[in-house]
């Protein structure tokens, strides 16, 4: 299944002279090849392709894509920013496998930092004009269901409560299909929860009133991502697919730990590459 024609009012508003030059480097760091699909690992996700994990017959690398064919920084890339945020890397791989190459960001910028939505949306601009066809994003969130820590969640509907898009002007993009059903599909084997995903700009986590109302609008859960990636990715011809890792539970009494976050989502890191794979061999 192949993306939607892409409108080029689209493609002119959000593919500027950097994301041109960003697209040609990376490019060049796949040797000249077209990458087929870009991979976001959100907070504390960073080491999802190198862990390990016991099998019934022996303990394996389940990051066994072997060695990066390159290694850049992300801010190496024209327009694209080093990421600030903790269990954020400023660093960018390319990956060899059977459906060409992949470029796995070991992080993002956040719309918190204060910056607009063409910095959070820069390395998904530079992608797309690459040439990318599918976009695997992942995060990590606040959990407004009775779920489990380290439970992931596929992503099949957003909630954009952050105030920002990725558009200014008369430009106005269907967004029903941004999360692709054939990809969510392959996703919803491997994670234990499926539903939508609540954006707020932050930096702030939301009180406990503002949980209650973020309950009451059917989110499941809310984090401070991914949301400006997808409808940027969408717009762009992309098929877009997410995985959200439950590191936070909003309504628990004690106040949230930053640093809990990132190690929640740390452990999650083995659905998390089980359904980057599913998503990759996905029609």
């Amino acid at each position: 299944m192949s993306a939607a024609a892409v409108d080029p009012r689209f493609t002119e508003a959000l593919i500027d002279e950097a994301a041109a030059d960003a697209a040609l480097a990376i490019t060049i760091a796949c040797g000249g090849q077209q990458p087929s699909a870009l991979v976001v690992l959100g907070s504390g996700l960073a080491g999802a392709l190198d862990g390990e994990h016991a099998t019934d017959s022996d303990t394996v690398r389940w990051g066994a894509w072997g060695e990066p064919r390159e290694i850049l920084p992300l801010s190496a890339l024209p327009g694209v920013m080093a990421p600030v945020a903790d269990g954020h890397l400023d660093e960018l791989r390319v990956y060899e496998r059977p459906c060409g190459p992949v470029l796995v960001a070991l992080g993002r910028t956040h719309l918190y930092e204060g910056v607009a939505p063409k910095a959070v949306t820069a390395l998904v601009r530079a992608a797309a004009a690459a040439g990318v066809e599918r976009a695997i994003l992942c995060n990590a969130n606040g959990c407004l269901k009775e779920w489990e820590l380290g439970d992931v969640m596929t992503i099949t509907d957003h909630l954009n409560f952050s105030g920002s898009s990725p558009f200014d002007g008369p430009l106005f993009v269907d967004i029903m299909g941004v999360w692709d059903a054939e990809l969510s599909t392959a996703l919803s084997e491997h994670t234990q929860r499926s539903g939508t995903y609540a954006i707020m700009r932050g930096p702030e986590y939301q009180t406990m009133a503002e949980t209650r109302w973020l309950a009451s609008t059917g989110a499941d859960c809310v984090g401070m991502s991914t949301v400006m990636e997808a409808i940027t990715a969408h717009a762009l011809g992309v098929r877009v697919c997410g995985m959200s890792v439950v590191s936070d539970l909003s309504f628990a009494d004690g106040p949230t730990d930053p640093q809990a976050v990132v190690e929640a989502a740390a452990r999650a890191g083995r659905t998390v590459f089980a359904g980057i794979e599913a998503a990759l061999r996905a029609g």
